[in-house]
């Protein structure tokens, strides 16, 4: 994570072997850390302006969704604090993308997702992308003891579209 501004100072005690004038003594951060609130603020606050310096717009819905257009080619990605999720209408995009965000941060590319947030993920050869959580329901619903209740149908009837802002 690149060094940032805290907007208030951050204080910690020293790590044991590492005591400088006294044990009573603490440090202030020149940065922030990983897992600590202020880093995860911090680390959305640089992911955020290096996508905005790539051209990717904020969804309304949901700011860790976030979409660029570029001749004519749809960029899609999810974050989950430093997990990112993507997909492009074609397969340069793909690259494109990678190579931007590779440029800014070490990335890892971990192959085609499968199961993310307990969530199957599926895809077809046409790049249909289908979302199951079968397995995370029925973990949760054991979890709670109720694996034996009735089903019921959902509120919308299947294959209704849902209209962003």
């Amino acid at each position: 994570m690149t060094n940032s501004k805290n907007v208030f100072d951050i204080y910690m005690e020293q790590p044991r072997g590492f005591e400088k004038g006294g044990e009573d003594h603490v440090w202030k951060l020149k940065k922030t850390l990983y897992g600590t609130m202020q880093g995860a603020h911090d680390w959305a606050k640089n992911l955020d302006k290096t996508f905005q310096d790539h051209g990717y717009y904020k969804s309304c819905a949901d700011p860790q969704i976030r979409s660029r257009v570029l001749n004519n080619e749809l960029i899609l990605t999810s974050t989950w604090t430093d997990d990112i999720l993507g997909t492009s209408s074609t397969a340069e995009g793909e690259k494109l993308a990678k190579y931007e965000l590779g440029s800014s941060y070490k990335i890892k590319n971990i192959g085609e997702a499968k199961l993310i947030l307990g969530m199957h993920i599926t895809q077809n050869k046409n790049r249909d992308v289908t979302l199951t959580q079968k397995a995370y329901s029925k973990c949760m619903l054991e979890r709670f003891k109720m694996n034996h209740c009735a089903p019921t149908s959902t509120p919308l009837p299947p294959g209704s579209l849902l209209k962003g802002c």
